[in-house]
């Protein structure tokens, strides 16, 4: 089973199960995690060839489902999903394919469609990175700020660095190899009638208004909502806003 972190204590609501995106892990999630976990458990999960959890020989969105699903039965039987960017992909095909194990649904910033833009030069980005050479995260930092700028995303990276063993925990091979898989969207017939929010950034163009028709079809009680400011990355861009967000969300549903 993927590697979990547990915030809280498992209570009437069903828990929450956050799936992060495409390099990064439950660390990640740690703050917003344990905060929206004063009413509910908050369940945080590695997902395949990241984090503490397995290296498999595949990264197809049915596998990551079937991770989560494998989850979802060891806590309960339900839950409420949010993922993020690959993960929202992730927990979509989920819902899509067992509707009996999602109570509501929140996709940060992602649709359920194909981008034409890769995240390889993220893997080009960390194959660069001398590991010998690296004390401490902020080394590993320095050296990614030559092609990546943004402090935030060098942060967000060096979480997936095992400074001791000198080592990413991200499977950069495999997931350079099925790169083609996470950025596009498996075709389902499948429908989620269950509540359902996309919470975009504002300054992100990964939920354009013409794929309004495309998750309606999926997703028939979908909602948007926008953070303003925020980009891609809402959640580490604009963490409060994004758990008030989710926290409100998960009140009025």
């Amino acid at each position: 089973m993927l590697n979990t972190i547990l915030h809280g204590t498992p209570g009437a609501e069903p828990p929450l199960l956050i799936v992060h995106g495409l390099y990064g892990s439950a660390r990640n999630w740690g703050v917003i995690a344990k905060r929206l976990s004063d009413e509910r458990q908050v369940i945080a999960v590695d997902q395949r060839n990241h984090g503490d959890s397995d290296w498999t020989e595949s990264h197809s969105y049915f596998d990551m489902a079937e991770d989560l699903a494998e989850v979802i039965a060891a806590h309960g039987g339900r839950a409420d999903v949010l993922g993020h960017s690959m993960g929202g992909k992730a927990a979509m095909v989920l819902a899509l394919t067992r509707p009996d194990l999602v109570n509501r649904l929140i996709l940060a910033d992602i649709a359920p469609v194909g981008y034409d833009h890769s995240q390889i030069q993220y893997i080009e980005a960390m194959r660069g990175v001398d590991l010998s050479t690296v004390e401490k995260r902020s080394d590993a930092s320095a050296q990614l700020a030559r092609t990546v700028p943004e402090p935030t995303l060098q942060a967000f990276f060096t979480q997936s660095l095992d400074i001791k063993e000198k080592r990413w925990k991200l499977n950069l091979d495999l997931l350079a190899e099925e790169m083609p898989k996470i950025i596009g969207f498996p075709e389902i017939d499948g429908q989620f009638d269950g509540p359902t929010l996309f919470l975009s950034g504002a300054e992100s163009d990964y939920v354009k208004p013409e794929y309004r028709e495309r998750i309606r079809a999926l997703f028939p009680a979908a909602r948007f909502a926008k953070i303003p400011g925020a980009g891609h990355w809402l959640h580490a861009e604009k963490p409060r806003e994004f758990e008030a967000a989710v926290r409100a969300y998960l009140e009025a549903t």
